[in-house]
């Protein structure tokens, strides 16, 4: 067991709150997670059921980590960012971004910011439109299956009404 100096009490890890992912399954039931707790996993067969598994495994996973003196992390909800991050780079690299920030008027540091920033808001664009594309091609799927339902309808009613005369009045079919 390795017990870290200056740790919490157990009750402290046991109040904080954990953000809870909860899924809806294909075949029926649900799963709830917390992200922050590697492995921590529940289901049940209603929403409300893999919210109480939850937190029973909540605690039970916190208990445990606790007495196997394992690091225990905050929740992702409370964590401080301090804005400081230290980059390892190619010179090459490092050369090309001096080089474009002075072209850009701006600092190393405001060039580097405003590229990350550019690249994050390209990737969430690029994951909305993914999830667009796949809405579209779903509808197009079921488009192309309502056509094919009505082709296949049309075809068994031209065949029925080929063997016979037909004339429409109004709108109305007559045979004979």
């Amino acid at each position: 067991m390795k017990m870290e100096v200056g740790r919490k009490p157990l009750e402290y890890y046991l109040g904080l709150r954990y953000p809870i992912t909860l899924v809806k399954e294909a075949e029926g039931g649900y799963t709830a997670l917390i992200p922050d707790l590697p492995g921590c996993v529940s289901v049940g067969e209603t929403a409300q059921e893999a919210l109480a598994m939850i937190e029973e495994a909540r605690q039970l996973w916190l208990e445990v980590a606790y007495e196997h003196g394992d690091e225990i992390p905050l929740p992702s909800t409370e964590r401080n960012y301090g804005g400081k991050v230290l980059v390892r780079m190619p010179p090459s690299l490092h050369r090309r971004l001096a080089e474009g920030a002075e072209v850009e008027g701006v600092s190393l540091n405001q060039h580097i910011v405003g590229l990350l920033s550019e690249a994050s808001a390209l990737r969430a664009v690029r994951h909305e439109l993914r999830s667009l594309q796949e809405c579209v091609l779903a509808l197009q799927r079921r488009m192309d299956d309502w056509e094919a339902y009505r082709f296949e309808y049309r075809s068994q009613q031209s065949g029925f009404f080929t063997e016979y005369s037909r004339v429409e009045v109004n709108g109305y079919a007559i045979q004979g």
